[in-house]
């Protein structure tokens, strides 16, 4: 059994005019959506093995974020440059290289290649992925190599809009 998770990075700022896009930081709203979805995926007990992240600021603080909260040290946390705006045949290529020794992944990119490797992986889609959404998609494989498109399936779809009173 594999289990990878996909999460898109929290809400980010456009408020610097003519800033590089890698560098864009998260906004007031990604800078609590990010602590709380962490908080809230560590409450479901879903144990994560790895993180890999895109190398983006906000990818980047995103993941950090959720580090923290599920007390993964940087020895098991990986930047990984090919996931900045990764097309679903780039990042699946990512996870065909993760190592197998880690069965429970979790992954920070973005839009649109982790809503498409999301339908790449599963019969089930999860649409336009929101900002600091996550979806979980179950296998059963050996090794990370043997994912195909489809061999998945979708457990389950959080963001952070279905939390707000």
């Amino acid at each position: 059994m594999r289990t990878l998770y996909f999460c898109r990075h929290a809400k980010s700022s456009w408020a610097e005019p003519g800033q590089d896009d890698f560098d864009r930081p998260l906004n007031e709203r990604g800078s609590r959506d990010a602590p709380n979805m962490a908080r809230l995926f560590k409450e479901r007990g879903d144990p994560v093995d790895l993180i890999v992240s895109s190398a983006a600021n906000r990818a980047l603080t995103t993941a950090r974020a959720f580090a923290r909260e599920l007390r993964i040290g940087d020895d098991h946390f990986i930047q990984e440059p090919l996931l900045y705006h990764a097309s679903s045949t780039i990042i699946a290529s990512v996870v065909a290289r993760l190592p197998d020794d880690c069965k429970r992944v979790m992954l920070f990119g973005h839009n649109p290649g982790f809503s498409e490797v999301v339908e790449h992986f599963s019969t089930d889609g999860v649409g336009d992925m929101p900002t600091c959404g996550i979806a979980r998609i179950d296998f059963v494989a050996e090794r990370w190599n043997e994912l195909v498109r489809d061999s998945g399936s979708l457990v389950w779809f959080d963001y952070p809009k279905r939390h707000q009173q």
